[in-house]
């Protein structure tokens, strides 16, 4: 008997399992046998039923099951069945209705009742107003799901357990399951929505929002309450009465004092376009009326006999609700429904209503059972009772042997509302017919959705419950009612302001968005017109009703299809695991993130991964989903209004820049077959249009948007903009509703292109081939970006290269980082070259190192590359807190890309999602969108302002022997910029690699770095203030090294000094004038024909000139080159280095690179009237480069400098110098490439030449060959290649180890060439320099840069080093260079030093070095500062005063630390400075000012230069001297300027100036 129907009925269900356990005994009966049925296959085993996944049909068990009820018995008696069943997986959803705490169900041993209850929600684990025994099975991140339903109304409980397994347990009828298979979690809701009925489309009306109030005193209450929330302009489309409106609470009544107008409230509302709708209770009143009339209603009921009777099937069952003694109709009785819908229809009459709530349909009474109590009966005792709140069952309801229509109470009772809401449903239409109804239930069971909505209950105002609503607003959303919503605010209990702001944040997004409370009035303008509470929930109200189009189609999608509205993240991300367990957050269906705040203040726990927003009082997270096509309408205050709106599309393109969407749109009201959603034959009255059009996610701006609808074309929206910053397009234009679709047409405007090909002698043929677009333009900007400088004739353009470079599911989030692996996608042509072609696999590696610090890092995952092996200070492991962190990081698929964003502000900082990049063998590109156009930085390169002008202007980065110049790369390689964003936050990124590259800015804002070699391997530090930038960074890259104190005083060299005695002839004339002098150099002129580690005959006597000047307080600094004289006989570095193996060789050869530099051939005559380049072929040594790499390279370089402070030879001959000065370390070749040329083409001519000085020239220009083979410290070769910006950087170490060992002091090295950590060891000086005016501020704007590399003891050649400055220039240059950290007038010239000129000169330059030496406490402590804490000393005002924009664009000012503003004069024939004085009080060290934020002149005679003290700081100083030995020795004396609140504070720093000991700041 039983298997026939079971497999017809089998045959018959296409995507769920359905079966029945009648009786236990027929079990025995079937054998154990399998069914295929379509991907799956069922096994029957004596008491068991088990479906399992089948693979290709076969007919095998070991798949996982899944639904398995072999782990339990199967127990079936009258009064008692259970069932187990194992589940293939914890991930569990559902079952309800219940306060559940977290949406993905707790497996520990968690029992559920079922069985409809009036009850408030609460943390107890209580069956609430609805039965729903459905859950939702996620098997794995497959996405896989099942869903089983038991269709049985008895009290039943659930029991969940660690298995994982699940028991069912109910006390009556049947077990009746059916089990639904889907590929996914949405389309398993969508089979079980479509078996117990697809969810009612709700009138666009219901969309709007809601408010509703328990205790309205009358009806003018609540006239005021919807006059005063119109008054504030809040959308607003519902106004409820409660049962305080009635006439003691009676159904169908009203009170006829406090709201006697009442029956005119509909059309007051209406008149306004807002809608009415009342409650009704399920218990009916057997007390008169208050004036003492009948109730008519009753005494109607009593006649038809419509009640729910006792167990004789005859008495009405009494109980107790809020009216008194009540009966209760027995909706399940036709009878019922027909006096039901009577009533209906004689109160609309009376009362005209737009909608229907419907209350304490549970159904509810304040008493057990009845006033008689309930028999002792097994049906009201049951011999087992599911664990429901309050025992017995009948508790806060019926006795359980009441008869109905249906059944007993004990078998139907949890279908009560429903059978309500099905008379109710019946009523409505019944009054308008043709027009779709509005109904909410509290009560409900399977199918009850496609009656009406359902609010969650009477929950409290409290944190707890704004957070427990979510999980249930999903798992209504499970049991195909969509239509759903908690009380906004809280309906118990009075919400503080914060919570009901919260909350009303929030519930603007719930699909029923009702505010409703017993107690307190929590409407938004109960909170003040111009209350933050009203501010935010217009403004998030405006935007519900902005995307009502969308939530309307979302419920048209609901009704016709089964979708979810209010969705779980899990249901479109379920690969991601993270989404398993998300509570706090839900989507309106695929494309809108809701992300609320649910705890007191600002931050709650970006795209697989957690993270913080920054959301204040008035905000909450939204974020749109690319690939999605939202239609919006423009809002209004009533949905009525806003449907006559102009409406517009927002469009969020994905990776592959597409995006899709849906619109249903009708009247909003009618009932009845529903039209199509792509188009329909509706007929809009209003004329609507889509006039307004935003794409979001546009990687460059599209010239024009085209709009196809009927398959023609819609003229082009007008009014294009388009925000690079934020990837927005803007349009407007009008086409109308119905089939359409959009076309990005046309090429990028100028200023959003990125060149792709920006090599020279590019061609269409050449920028095909890349797989870029060649465009001709006429634009007058439109240069190619090596042609910048030339005429700005029209051009042909190279722009955007295809996207190529896509990222797979190959994505992985960790709390401490992210990987992922890029391959390459190919499209086009191939590269010419193999090292052009692009690395088909690359690997991508985030890491949160710090809260403030990420680094990310491209490589090739197949072969290993270099990289480069300069040591960073990172944490052993990353350190970065998941709560504290100050970013968040999205790996971007297609194309691929890297985006960083703050997450205070939600600012992107770092946003490489651009077709650009490309990553081969040689050629390395990668562009970014910055986030404003604020970037200083780079180098080393002379620029003309501090800050990047960001129009077309491409920077080369090569460390060359170079001096300054526009465009040309210079000594340092210094890849690292700060940028400052738009509200004034700064950040930092240091891409750390070392071979040739240039960037190039445009004005979109954007950047494009390109290298020749190595890995993309970026660093970004978060600030957020500029100075903290500085401070992190150098914390990466260390600390800049702490110069004795000595350093800080004034110092004099010269290239051309003839022997020692004109040097001692200088110093004497320095002290004779009383000037102060601390450092004396010497430069390769005391060397023997510029032979390091010697002595030229014509210095014989400066060892002893050293020692003399020693013991008077000064100092001496010696030059050293690196190259090495390979031509002569007996020369001991030479030999020796050769015999150590320490030079630069040929490739796997031992044969030696030589170049040719500065020592000359022995035995010759130079003759100095020839052209350079003939002196260099005919005079120059072969010079051999040490590799300072290599271990050897340094023991060698130790003992060659050793024996020059010793000479081990002859000891009169010791130069017993303090610092050593390290020159030509780029390293410099006066031959381009070696002598007899280079030998690989590739290597010194790469197939991208980085837009360098002399570009045509190679690589190779002015240094060694690419080719040139070093060795790391681990005996790894490394091309030079490679490190060549690395040379000077491996010197620099060595020699400062070195000087220490020798001197046993602090002393200073001062490195020409640097890279990104060369400050932890090293000054810097700015290079040949030449005497001319415009170096002055150059000079300014290079000492602020290398503040921000790190190097804090940095100076230009005071006066300049090539050519002659006039008297005026060097005076003014005397005065500026005072105030550099490295204060040195240095040239190669005649003589320009303080005492060369006359004694106005002397005078002038006494006095200015005098008040530097004044303030070399102060500036000693700002180096320690420097030193400890990564603070910059000459400082950019931008630093101290970020919220005034005028100091971005300052850069002829600078700062000493915080406190000091200097001002110098730094043009000819000028007899004052005009300055800018940000906001804060100033001193010019005597008097106040009296003026701020604001330009002002200030008279500045020749020998003055303009000095002002900030209030607020204390500045130490010292009397001067003639040098710092005897100034030490002075009194100290402080400067107190006193801030607006008559304060100040400072510090110093003291100790004995040349110690070698690890110094510490104290107060």
């Amino acid at each position: 008997m039983f298997p026939s129907p079971f497999l017809k009925f089998l045959s018959f269900f296409l995507f769920y399992f359905h079966f029945i356990f009648l009786f236990p005994f027929l079990f025995p009966l079937f054998p154990p046998f399998p069914f295929i049925f379509s991907n799956y296959f069922i096994s029957f085993s004596p008491f068991s039923f088990s479906p399992f996944k089948s693979l290709f049909s076969h007919l095998f068990y070991p798949y996982p099951s899944e639904f398995d009820t072999t782990i339990g018995p199967l127990v079936f008696s009258e009064q008692f069945l259970q069932i187990s069943t194992r589940i293939p997986s914890s991930n569990v959803y559902g079952l309800g209705e219940h306060l559940h705490r977290s949406f993905r169900h707790d497996l520990h041993w968690k029992t559920w009742p079922l069985f409809s209850r009036h009850a408030a929600p609460s943390a107890s684990v209580e069956n609430l107003a609805g039965v729903h025994a459905f859950f939702l099975c996620l098997e794995d991140n497959s996405g896989a799901s099942m869903g089983v339903f038991l269709m049985n109304s008895n009290a039943m409980e659930v029991a969940l357990t660690p298995a994982p397994a699940v028991t069912f347990r109910t006390i009556g009828g049947i077990l009746d399951f059916y089990i639904f298979l889907g590929d996914t979690p949405e389309q398993v809701v969508q089979e079980y929505v479509q078996f117990i009925g697809l969810p009612a489309l709700p009138p666009y009306w219901a969309l709007g929002f809601q408010l509703s109030h328990r205790s309205y005193g009358s009806l003018d209450e609540v006239k005021a309450v919807v006059e005063r929330n119109r008054a504030i302009g809040l959308p607003y489309d519902v106004q409820y009465t409660d049962i305080d409106a009635m006439d003691g609470c009676k159904d169908f009544t009203y009170d006829k004092i406090k709201f006697h107008d009442l029956p005119n409230f509909r059309e007051f509302l209406n008149a306004a376009e807002q809608k009415f709708v009342i409650v009704l209770d399920a218990a009916i009143a057997m007390e008169p009326m208050a004036d003492g009339s009948p109730y008519r209603t009753f005494e109607r009921g009593q006649e038809k006999r419509v009640w729910v009777n006792e167990s004789d099937g005859v008495t009405p069952l009494i109980g107790e609700a809020r009216p008194g003694q009540v009966v209760f109709p027995d909706f399940s009785n036709p009878v019922c429904v027909e006096w039901w819908e009577q009533e209906f229809q004689r109160f609309h009459e009376l009362i005209p209503y737009d909608g229907i709530w419907i209350d304490m349909n549970e159904a509810a009474s304040f008493i057990p059972g009845s006033t008689r109590g309930c028999t002792d009966s097994t049906w009201n005792f049951p011999p087992y009772t599911p664990r429901v709140a309050d025992w017995p069952l009948f508790r806060r309801s019926l006795c359980l042997d009441a008869v109905q229509s249906w059944g007993r109470q004990y078998d139907v009772h949890s279908l009560y509302g429903h059978s309500m809401a099905l008379a109710t449903l019946r009523a409505l239409g019944r009054l308008s017919p043709g027009r779709r109804s509005f109904l909410v239930s509290g009560s409900t069971f399977a199918g009850s959705g496609r009656l009406g909505g359902h609010w969650l209950g009477d929950n409290a105002a409290t944190w707890d419950h704004l957070r427990w609503a979510t999980p249930a607003l999903l798992e209504f959303g499970l049991f195909g009612i969509p239509y759903v919503g908690a009380a906004i605010c809280g309906s118990l209990g009075a919400a503080p302001e914060e919570l009901c702001r919260r909350w009303m944040q929030l519930g603007a997004f719930y699909p029923l968005a009702r505010n409703h409370n017993h107690e307190s009035s929590t409407d938004p303008a109960a909170f003040g017109a111009n209350s933050v509470l009203v501010n935010s929930s217009r403004h998030y109200l405006s935007i519900r009703y902005h995307l009502l189009p969308y939530l309307y189609s979302l419920f048209y999608r609901a009704h016709t299809r089964g979708d979810t509205v209010a969705r779980p993240l899990l249901h479109e991300f379920y690969a991601e695991e993270a989404t398993w367990d998300v509570n706090g957050q839900f989507l309106w269906g695929p494309g809108l993130l809701i992300t609320p705040v649910l705890e007191p203040g600002s931050r709650l726990w970006m795209r697989k991964q957690w993270t913080h927003l920054y959301l204040p009082a008035d905000k909450l997270g939204l974020h749109l989903r690319g690939g999605h096509i939202f239609p919006v309408q423009h809002p209004a205050t009533t949905t009525a209004a806003s449907r006559r709106n102009p409406m517009g599309l927002i469009v969020a393109l994905d990776e592959n820049q597409e995006a899709t969407g849906e619109l249903f749109w009708d009247d909003g009201e009618s009932a009845g077959e529903t039209l199509s959603v792509a188009h329909n034959n509706f007929s809009e009255p209003h004329g609507l249009e889509f006039q307004e059009l935003r794409v979001l996610g546009l990687w460059q701006a599209p010239l024009a948007i085209t709009v196809m609808s009927s398959d023609a074309t819609v003229p082009s929206p007008h009014n294009l903009t388009y925000d690079a910053a934020t990837q927005v397009r803007e349009g407007q234009g009008k086409f109308g509703l119905g089939k359409w679709k959009f076309g990005l047409m046309g090429m990028a405007e100028i200023g959003d292109r990125f060149d792709c090909h920006p090599a020279e002698g590019a061609s269409r043929e050449s920028c095909e081939h890349l797989g870029c677009i060649w465009n001709v333009s006429d634009h007058p900007e439109s240069v190619n970006i090596w042609d910048l400088g030339k005429e700005k004739t029209p051009r042909k353009q190279k722009f955007t290269k295809i996207k190529n470079f896509p990222v797979g599911r190959s994505r992985k989030y960790s709390p401490t980082g992210a990987t992922a692996t890029v391959t390459l996608e190919r499209r086009g042509h191939a590269s010419t070259t193999a090292a052009t072609t692009p690395i088909e696999t690359l690997g991508l590696e985030v890491t949160f190192h710090m809260d403030h610090l990420l680094q990310f890092k491209i490589y090739d995952s197949a072969t290993q590359r270099y990289e480069v092996p300069v040591p960073l200070s990172l944490p052993g492991t990353p350190q970065a807190s998941v709560q504290r962190r100050l970013y968040d990081v999205t790996i971007q698929e297609r194309p691929f890309g890297v985006q960083v964003r703050r997450r205070s502000s939600g600012t992107v900082i770092w946003d490489s999602q651009l077709p650009t990049f490309t990553f081969s063998d040689q050629f390395l590109q990668i562009s970014t969108h910055l986030p404003a156009p604020f970037v200083f930085g780079f180098g080393e390169t002379e620029h003309d302002a501090f800050r990047h002008n960001l129009d077309w202007h491409t920077w080369g980065m090569f460390t060359r022997d170079q001096p300054p110049g526009y465009k040309l790369n210079s000594y340092g390689f210094q890849p690292f910029y700060m940028g400052l964003e738009k509200d004034g936050n700064a950040h930092g990124v240091l891409l750390l690699n070392s071979n040739a590259m240039d960037v190039t800015f445009q004005p979109t804002p954007a950047l494009t770095y390109r290298t020749v070699g190595g890995i993309l391997d970026f660093y970004l530090v978060l600030g957020p203030t500029p100075e903290e930038v500085v401070q992190e960074y150098t914390e990466l890259v260390g600390r800049p090294v702490m110069p004795a104190y000595w350093a800080l005083g004034f110092q004099l060299c010269r290239y051309g000094y003839e022997n020692d005695a004109e040097i001692a002839q200088l110093v004497n004339d320095m002290n004779r004038a009383q000037i102060p002098l601390d450092v004396q150099y010497a430069d390769i002129d005391y060397m023997e024909r510029q032979l390091d580690f010697t002595l030229s005959p014509r210095f014989q006597g400066l060892p002893e000139l050293v020692q003399r000047i020693q013991s008077n307080g000064m100092r001496f600094i010696l030059i050293l080159d690196p190259a090495i004289s390979a031509n002569e006989t007996n020369y001991p570095a030479y030999d020796r280095g050769v015999q150590q193996d320490v030079f630069i060789k040929w490739p796997d050869s031992d044969d030696l690179v030589y170049a040719k530099v500065w020592p000359d051939l022995p035995n010759v005559v130079v003759n100095d009237s020839l052209d350079w380049d003939t002196q260099v072929e005919l005079y120059r040594a072969f010079a051999a480069m040490p590799d300072f790499f290599r271990n050897s390279t340094k023991d060698w370089w130790a003992q060659e400098i050793a024996e020059v402070y010793e000479n081990p030879r002859n000891s009169s001959l010791s130069i017993k110098f303090d610092g050593l000065w390290i020159d030509m370390n780029e390293p410099s070749s006066f031959v381009h490439g070696t002598i007899g040329g280079c030998r690989d083409r590739n290597l010194n001519f790469p197939p991208y030449m980085p837009q360098l000085g002399s570009r045509s020239e190679g690589l190779s220009f002015k240094t060694v060959c690419m080719e040139g083979q070093q060795q790391l410290p681990d005996g790894s070769p490394v091309r030079h290649y490679d490190v060549h910006n690395l040379y000077g950087w491996a010197q620099t170490k060595p020699t400062l180890d070195i000087l220490r060992n020798l001197t046993g002091e602090r002393g200073i090295v001062v490195t020409r060439s640097t890279f990104p950590s060369s400050g932890r060891w090293a000054g810097h000086w700015l290079g040949d320099n030449t005497a001319a005016w415009n170096q002055l501020d150059k000079s300014i704007i290079g000492m602020m840069e290398f503040s921000l590399f790190g190097i804090s003891y940095s100076g230009a050649d005071i006066c300049g080093f090539f050519g002659e400055p006039s008297y005026e220039l060097c005076a003014r240059w005397m005065e500026l260079g005072a105030f550099y950290p490295y204060s040195r007038n240095h040239n190669g010239n005649k003589r320009q030093d303080p005492v060369a000129w006359n004694s106005t000169f002397a005078d002038l330059s006494r006095a200015v070095l005098q008040l530097r030496y004044r303030l070399l406490p102060h500036l000693y402590t700002l180096m320690l500062q420097a030193h400890v804490r990564g603070s910059t000393v000459v400082r950019p005002l931008l630093h101290e005063f970020v919220e005034d924009r005028t100091t971005w664009d300052i850069y002829r000012q600078f700062m000493w630390g915080a406190g000091l503003l200097i001002s110098p004069v730094l043009e000819p024939g000028v007899s004052e400075v005009r300055a800018y004085l940000p906001d804060a009080r100033w001193f010019n060290f005597h008097t106040e000012v009296g003026f701020r934020r604001q330009f002002q002149n200030f008279p500045a005679p020749l020998g003055h230069i303009n000095l002002h003290v900030r209030g607020g700081h204390i500045l130490p100083q010292q009397l001067p001297a003639n040098n710092t030995w005897f100034s030490r020795r002075n009194p100290l004396l402080l400067t107190v300027a006193l801030d607006d609140a008559q304060e100040a504070s400072g510090n110093l720093y003291w100790d004995d100036g040349v110690g070698i000991g690890q110094p510490h700041l104290q107060n």
